[in-house]
């Protein structure tokens, strides 16, 4: 399946594939091992994961033992959102390096601007700080490219305007109808990629009647049609899945939706308004 490795390029020219493979709320374990390790069979070369998962152990074993080369996969993870300053993100990287049992990792994130507790509260001195290591990172050669997560205009500003390398990616809610469009073009101004999670809602996209119209249409599944949506508007999709039959049907991708389509489901309010939301974007 083309779509799972084809690629977009980085801003420091690394390629990344097209869809990645999502963790997050799945448990470490045989769960997480599990899932991973049959995206890995399925065709997936991109997995995304972060310390805050508590399952990068599960990630790394699963990625040792499926036999393909570390080269051809494309290894995500994150700092935790809790930790701000340059020793300590050092030493969460450290920590995230053993548990993935890996030499590098392809990006590393800044997993969120603010601790989870507190959300949008002012971190951009300590950002500052954090992006530092992220750099010397960067130039250790452990780290192909590194980003930010849940960065707004703002955050992402305070970034380019104090480090001296680009954020590669800013990983970011996003769905149909929920596609935080100042954020997504202050981003695609800097040649900063958006990856998209959630794309599905975290599933409550999945009651929406006129995307399951649309998506009937392609002879598509909501959840396909929804993920093609991202990559038609130049975004990542990580979709998350346990079950196989999931995991092979977020890979079946290879459609185009029409322009016309496009732009019917780029109007679309809040396809999931239910949905719990970031409130420091929008």
């Amino acid at each position: 399946m083309s779509v799972l490795t084809d690629t977009f390029s980085l801003n420091n020219e690394t390629e990344i594939p097209q869809v990645g493979f999502g963790t997050w709320q799945i448990p470490g374990g045989q769960t997480a091992y599990d899932a991973v390790a049959n995206a890995l069979k399925t065709g997936y070369r991109h997995i995304d994961t972060a310390q805050a998962y508590a399952n990068e152990s599960s990630v790394g074993k699963a990625i040792k033992d499926s036999g393909i080369p570390r080269d051809e996969i494309f290894l995500t993870t994150k700092l935790p959102a809790e930790i701000k300053g340059y020793d300590k993100a050092l030493a969460a990287f450290d920590k995230t390096m053993e548990n993935l049992g890996t030499k590098y990792v392809d990006l590393y994130l800044i997993h969120a601007p603010w601790p989870w507790s507190s959300i949008g509260t002012d971190h951009d001195k300590e950002n500052v700080e954090t992006w530092k290591s992220m750099e010397t990172i960067l130039k250790s050669g452990r780290a192909k490219a590194i980003g930010v997560s849940n960065f707004n205009v703002h955050d992402l500003k305070n970034i380019l305007e104090n480090g001296t390398v680009k954020p590669a990616v800013d990983q970011i809610q996003y769905y149909i109808g929920w596609t935080q469009p100042k954020i997504v073009e202050y981003a695609q101004a800097n040649d900063i990629l958006i990856e998209a999670y959630s794309p599905l809602a975290t599933g409550d996209l999945l009651n929406n009647e006129a995307v399951k119209e649309m998506a009937a249409k392609y002879k598509a599944s909501i959840a396909q049609l929804a993920l093609r949506f991202c990559i038609e508007n130049g975004t990542l999709p990580l979709p998350k899945a346990t079950s196989q039959a999931h995991i092979e049907a977020n890979a079946q991708l290879d459609f185009t939706i029409s322009e016309s389509d496009m732009k019917i489901l780029n109007k679309m309010t809040d396809a999931a308004p239910s949905h719990e939301h970031n409130a420091t974007q929008g």
